[in-house]
């Protein structure tokens, strides 16, 4: 092989040719070449560039391969063989497309979507079905879904079955759930680990049982989406402030859980002041609560001023309110207009009973609102039947209004007791003294009078009955009877109520519906 060398004015290249043997056909060879290219700053670079020399019958031929635009030109090629995805343009124009097949779909069955607009939906029909069927399982109605559509944004595996799976662990009962969902349909929104555990480890902290648990939520299903450290804590905090025991928090969120949801200034704090200015102490408000936590859910505007007005319009004394509240605090709560008017309105017919008198047995006994026609009449004749005139009658059932609601067998023990044991006492001693049916016959009337007829003693009934144990046990060591020393007439005490806790009230799950039918005590 001959190398031959070829000089070249430019001193930028050197060429390098090779002779092939004739006898070699289209053998190739690449020689790089090499060059200095001068910019216009005088650096100096240097290039290759491979050629390929090719030999064929004697002949030589060469072509040089720039590999940069040999690269260029496939990439071109490439790209227009293989798939192209889709523009923008034409993403947007097909997810448009599948909504208007979903919207399609959903006003077919009923459901408005138009507060669907901007919420991620699913992209095939089929999957929207599935959504729909699953809430119409849980019983829910078309009517229901268009109350709140965007639970048409929740998934069914990501979203409603875990959700579902929890509150059916902690003992949520299927046959309110759906209903449960109605009141609360968010609900299905919301995670399990950040929005509904911490809620129901804060409700077993206000020592609200395991067992309460879920009949709290079925009853309020709204304080799963509360915040633990906004309004749950701080109404809390403020009935503990005003009062109330700390260990009764837990039976108070048990029977009337909505108070989690009550703003301490917009509702509570306002209703406990106008409670105050009735004459009902701080301490007193506490108490009731205690016993009736669903008064604080009475509308202070709508209803319970509404309802003191109308008191006072009924003859109840001003200064009397706060103890008929306390007595009997649903008072304040109920459509309490119809009541008052059609019992003043049959008393009036039954015993002649004049408005101020109506007024007077409001006093003594709240409850006398609700009784029943047919309750107060069975007392009215059992009265007549052991001689009483219309008139005693009146003044009896004026001067103690519960009469009317005792239970007759028991008042006819009573009677007969007085009739066979008390025979030297007229029956003006009993209209004197009516509260003598509300004593217990074996527990205070027989052992007291047993012991007055031992003793010598002739005294009134209210001598005899209307005083404590304690003290009646003092008054039988007197050698003779102070006709002065007389207890006053029972009424309603404040400060022995401020300082009643309730211990009896409920500590289970309690609907606190009461019975305006229930006529008995």
């Amino acid at each position: 092989m001959n190398i031959k060398g070829y000089a070249i004015t430019k001193p930028s290249c050197i060429l390098v040719h090779s002779q092939l043997p004739s006898h070699t056909f289209c053998k190739s060879h690449v020689v790089t070449t090499c060059f200095a290219r001068v910019t216009h700053g005088q650096n100096i670079r240097m290039c290759f560039m491979p050629r390929v020399m090719y030999s064929a019958a004697g002949r030589s031929m060469s072509r040089s391969v720039d590999y940069t635009a040999s690269k260029r030109n496939t990439n071109t090629t490439s790209t227009s063989s293989l798939y192209s995805r889709p523009s923008l343009l034409e993403m947007k124009k097909q997810k448009m497309e599948n909504r208007a097949k979903v919207y399609e779909f959903l006003r077919g069955i009923g459901i408005l979507p138009g507060e669907l607009d901007g919420l991620e939906l699913p992209v095939t029909v089929d999957v929207m079905r599935e959504r729909v069927d699953f809430l119409h399982e849980l019983g829910l109605t078309i009517q229901d879904i268009n109350s709140y559509p965007l639970v048409l944004g929740c998934s069914v595996k990501k979203n409603m079955i875990p959700v579902l799976d929890y509150l059916g662990k902690i003992g949520v009962r299927k046959s309110v759930l759906a209903d449960f969902l109605r009141r609360y349909p968010q609900v299905l929104h919301a995670s399990v680990v950040v929005d509904l555990q911490p809620v129901v480890k804060y409700l077993q902290g206000m020592d609200i049982k395991p067992a309460d648990i879920p009949r709290v939520l079925e009853r309020y299903p709204e304080v799963l989406g509360f915040k633990l450290e906004g309004t749950m804590s701080t109404s809390v905090a403020y009935l503990v402030g005003i009062g109330v025991g700390r260990r009764e928090i837990g039976s108070i969120l048990t029977r009337y859980p909505e108070i989690l949801g009550m703003r301490v200034a917009r509702f509570i704090k306002p209703f406990v002041d106008y409670l105050e200015g009735l004459g009902i102490p701080r301490l007193a408000v506490a108490r009731l609560i205690e016993k009736r936590p669903h008064i604080l859910g009475f509308g202070l505007d709508e209803r319970v001023k509404t309802n003191i007005k109308l008191l006072l319009e009924y003859e109840v004394r001003e200064g009397s309110l706060g103890s008929v509240i306390a007595q009997h605090p649903d008072i304040i709560g109920v459509d309490l207009k119809p009541k008052l008017s059609r019992q003043r309105y049959f008393l009036a017919s039954i015993v002649d009973l004049g408005p101020k008198d109506f007024g007077r047995m409001i006093e003594k006994m709240p409850e006398v609102i609700s009784l029943n026609a047919g309750a107060i009449s069975n007392r009215v004749d059992f009265l007549m039947d052991c001689g009483f005139s219309m008139q005693q009658i009146k003044k009896m059932v004026v001067g103690c209004p519960q009469l009317l609601a005792l239970r007759i067998d028991i008042m006819k023990l009573s009677f007969d007791y007085f009739k066979a044991h008390m025979h030297n006492r007229p029956l003006d001693d009993l209209v004197s003294f009516p509260a003598f049916f509300t004593y217990g016959l074996e527990s205070t009337i027989r052992p007291r009078h047993e012991m007055v007829a031992k003793k010598g003693f002739e005294c009134s009934l209210a001598w005899l009955l209307n005083c404590s144990d304690e003290k009646f046990e003092d008054r039988m060591s007197y050698e003779s009877i102070d006709p002065e020393e007389m207890e006053p007439e029972r009424t309603f005490d404040m400060n022995s109520f401020m300082g009643m806790r309730s211990d009896d009230s409920p500590s289970d799950y309690d609907d606190d519906d009461d019975d305006d039918d229930d006529d008995e005590f």
